[in-house]
């Protein structure tokens, strides 16, 4: 409590004060020690500055709340006493870690201090109480560097550079090798490099340090790679994060200590065995960083074998505690075990699975709570394609499996560019000595990253496994010139922009770009998946415009065809010259005649989805786009003309393609997405929508004689007006009663249409009474709503946007809730208004994304449809957004 006000909110609280339910005021890392020192496991002792503190802060431009500091010596004080040691005294010094904790976890992206308390007046007596001045000397010498980076910005390559020096100077390749001679003349080179960089000395007062270090950890949350992190993740940006202040235990006090990660189960493959990695002498920072290449946990059994079985039944009961696999980093103080932080583990998609799977097998989890445990982004990662296993290539060099998954693409060698490329459109590697969290913005759109060195549990592998990215790490065999921008390995020498291909999987490296298969889904994905539409209320259909495509949606468990866009039947090359004729025709018997030509073929393709769909709903979605996007470009039909003009082309083909350019012109519109399209486009051309709807009769007809069963539902695009839906409704129903009779049977249909217009939201209660249902076509509704073409958008200023939080999302990929997403709302109240069983869906790429289900479930949409690949990510979407309101 603030000692200056008993009635001020309270800022610090001890690790004792503390459990795992105040994780959004201690975050995750002080929630979670506090959990564990309440479970009898042991911690080092320490407190929580809470993230209200960190939010206060924010608030007031970096300006601490009143009685903060005041609290934080208080804190420190019954520290003191706890451990009967002193910060900066000279006898039995305190040293103390700072350390950042989000509320959600953000492995690598915030700032920590470690040994803060050694100085001058404390290493030799820290070196005697170990009776290992070398050890005193090495912490002395990490401090510095780590505190003149992260607190006072000292650049990274200035300490680096000195300490490389020292270790050429006196050929040595490993930091342990340096003697107590090379680390005393190491702490005034880094005094030096540090006062040149800073204009004046560092402080030399601890609780000076201290201020600054909990300081530079608020300001950790928000620096640029950690704001990178958030957006990626969906993290807000208003949480905070708190700061743990932790007795310092240590890793490098020689051969009987020791430092580590570990995982309760495999975090790549899921599989329950013993997974993790360990230094002797050394500290944390040496494995997550990549600075030594680490050893197999399993050897820790021989060389601290105490330490290694407490350890691991320390690992099972906090897994059963959890309910979940955790993540843990543990460090070995002259044999005694201490944990540092525990947390939810990230793990690939084909781990999540299992692990899922396996807890509820072993009854550690409900289905309810394994589904919790798994991210709908988790199934898109498990949905990407593989390498073929058919070819024939060798690899050229082999590292660590430390994410699996395929990546081909174009090497690059830094954040920068493969940020640049990557946004572009650009398939690119990023290719490292070993990543940094500075790297985030260059992982995050890359295809999969090569590191040179680093481990299982190496920054580049936990965040490539966290998001689904394919990571060779510690590929020793590969050496990077970054400067000239070359990777060699072995005999052959890659430039950036060469080709090469990851696989995460197995660790292996290929030279140039390998061919892909689609992905297979296993048994574990189809049985959580299978959990998920037990849960889910929301129907799943598919977008699909082919039988093949069909056929996908439906191994991948689509409920039906939300959406069968008929033109892009049209835009094939065999079928092109019969739509231009059809376009071209000089009076309504020329276009009949080419109506006729088209008809058997989209007959021919209605009857493969049918077929692909017997039983299910198949959504059909008449011709929406308007007629110029099947003419050619009107500059280049200018451009042809005009030379056949000049050159003296011959008459037949210069008539010809002048009656072509002036049927461009003709059609040829100012903004076409608002023009003569959809309903619009039937309405002048009749016959068109009557031949589509022929051609979907018949289709069924055809299915049905095969033993297939067709169920129609017929869709009219952009409809703004009822009337224009009343006269398209007679438009089918006149033309299915003509094909029922010339049949002598008939198939029960329904008609409906799409609202994609801010008008077609508003009336609503008028269209309704002429549909059957409403499918809300998000991604014109987008356009309209908010006023934005989508393919001039997304190329110019919507991603500046995203990127300053003007807006919060890109609002074509999660839906605008509060704009567009209002418009659905108020459409589907208003349609139900009319008709209370009014079905209603989404057919926009929104149906896909697990945000924007959440809402569609909030406000009782009946279905959702996506692509094929995404229907599995929407059936797990869905349940979850029953599962979450039920939370809520």
């Amino acid at each position: 409590m603030s000692t200056t006000d008993p009635s001020a909110e309270q800022y610090l609280y001890d690790l004792a004060d503390g459990d795992a339910s105040m994780r959004p005021l201690l975050g995750g890392k002080g929630a979670n020690v506090a959990e564990m020192m309440r479970l009898g496991v042991p911690v080092p002792d320490g407190f929580t500055v809470s993230t209200a503190a960190s939010i206060a802060a924010m608030r007031t431009g970096g300006d601490w709340p009143d009685g903060l500091w005041d609290d934080t010596l208080a804190a420190l004080q019954r520290l003191e006493e706890r451990t009967g040691r002193a910060l900066g005294s000279a006898q039995r010094p305190l040293l103390v870690s700072v350390r950042s904790g989000a509320v959600v976890s953000m492995p690598g992206m915030m700032d920590t201090i470690l040994n803060l308390g050694v100085s001058d007046e404390t290493v030799e007596a820290l070196g005697a109480e170990a009776d290992n001045p070398r050890f005193a000397w090495d912490s002395y010498r990490r401090f510095i560097q780590m505190y003149g980076e992260v607190v006072e910005e000292v650049p990274a390559y200035a300490y680096e550079d000195a300490l490389s020096a020292m270790k050429r100077k006196r050929g040595m390749e490993h930091d342990t090798e340096l003697s107590i001679e090379d680390l005393q003349a190491l702490v005034e080179q880094f005094k030096e490099v540090s006062r040149e960089h800073m204009g004046e000395e560092l402080p030399e007062d601890p609780r000076d340090q201290l201020r600054r270090s909990i300081d530079a950890v608020f300001r950790s949350w928000k620096n640029p790679r950690a704001g990178v992190y958030r957006k990626a993740h969906g993290i807000p940006d208003d949480l905070g994060t708190a700061v743990n202040v932790m007795q310092m235990v240590f890793g490098n006090r020689g051969q009987t200590s020791a430092t580590g990660v570990c995982f309760t189960r495999n975090p790549s493959t899921g599989a329950k065995e013993l997974y993790g990695e360990f230094l002797v002498d050394a500290q944390g920072e040496d494995v997550v960083a990549g600075i030594r290449t680490p050893r197999d946990l399993a050897e820790m059994q021989e060389v601290l074998p105490e330490a290694f079985e407490e350890l691991v039944d320390t690992m099972r009961r906090l897994e059963e505690h959890y309910g979940d696999m955790q993540d843990i980093e543990f460090t070995v103080e002259e044999g005694t075990l201490y944990l540092l932080q525990t947390r939810s583990g990230k793990r690939t998609a084909p781990a999540a699975f299992k692990i899922a799977r396996d807890m509820v097998a072993e009854d550690v989890l409900t289905r309810e709570q394994a589904l919790r445990r798994i991210e709908p982004a988790q199934l898109d990662q498990l949905l990407h394609p593989a390498i073929d296993p058919e070819h024939d290539q060798t690899p050229v060099t082999k590292g660590l499996n430390a994410s699996p998954g395929a990546a081909v693409g174009e090497v690059v060698f830094d954040a920068e560019t493969a940020e640049q490329r990557g946004k572009a459109g650009d398939a690119v590697v990023l290719v490292r000595w070993e990543t940094a969290p500075d790297d985030i913005a260059g992982v995050i759109v890359a295809q999969g990253v090569l590191t040179a060195h680093g481990g299982m549990t190496s920054h580049a592998a936990v965040v490539a496994r966290g998001m689904g990215k394919p990571c060779v790490a510690g590929a020793s065999g590969i050496k990077i010139d970054a400067s000239a921008k070359q990777l060699s390995i072995g005999d052959h020498v890659l430039g950036e922009g060469d080709m090469i291909t990851l696989d995460g999987s197995t660790g292996e490296v290929y030279v140039g770009a390998l061919d892909l298969v689609p992905p297979q889904v296993n048994e574990d994905f189809e049985a959580v998946v299978g959990w998920a539409d037990e849960v889910r209320r929301l129907g799943v259909r598919a977008n699909a415009d082919t039988g093949e495509d069909a056929a996908k949606a439906r191994e991948f468990g689509a409920q039906g065809i939300g959406l069968c866009r008929t033109e892009h039947m049209f835009m094939a090359p065999d079928r092109l010259p019969a739509v231009r004729a059809m376009i071209l025709a000089g009076d309504e018997t020329e276009r009949a005649a080419a109506l006729e030509e088209i008809l058997p073929m989209q007959q021919e393709d209605f009857a493969a989805i049918f077929t692909a769909m017997s039983g299910l709903p198949v959504t059909i979605r008449l011709l929406d786009p308007p007629l110029h996007e099947f003419l050619p470009d009107l500059v280049e039909q200018s451009l042809l003309v005009q030379r056949l003009e000049l050159q003296g082309g011959e008459e037949a083909e210069l008539r010809r393609e002048r009656t072509l350019l002036a049927q461009v012109k003709k059609h040829t519109e100012m903004n076409p997405m608002l023009g003569t399209r959809g309903v619009r486009l039937a309405l002048l051309y009749p016959e068109i929508a009557r031949m589509q709807v022929r051609a979907i009769a018949r289709a069924a007809f055809a299915v049905q004689d095969d033993g297939a069963e067709a169920v129609v539902e017929i869709m009219v695009p952009l409809v703004g007006y009822a009337e224009e839906l009343r006269r398209m409704r007679e438009v089918v129903e006149e033309t299915l009663a003509e094909e029922f009779e010339a049949a002598g049977k008939d198939f029960p249909y329904t008609v409906g249409t799409m609202v994609e217009l801010p008008r077609a939201a508003l009336v609503a209660d008028q269209i309704a009474e002429h549909a059957d249902f409403f499918s809300f076509g998000t991604n014109d509704l987008t356009q309209t709503g908010i006023g934005i073409s989508r393919d001039d958008a997304e190329g110019s200023f919507l991603a500046a946007y995203v990127d300053s939080d003007i807006v919060p999302a890109n609002p074509f990929a999660s839906i605008d809730v509060d704009g567009v997403g209002r418009l659905v709302q108020l459409g589907a109240q208003r349609g139900r208004s009319t008709k209370p069983d009014l079905k209603l869906g989404v057919c926009g790429e929104h149906g896909g994304d697990p945000a924007s289900i959440g809402f569609f479930e909030s406000i009782g949409l009946d279905y959702v449809s996506c692509s094929p690949y995404r229907v599995p990510i929407a059936r797990f979407a869905a349940a979850r957004a029953v599962l979450d309101a039920a939370e809520a």
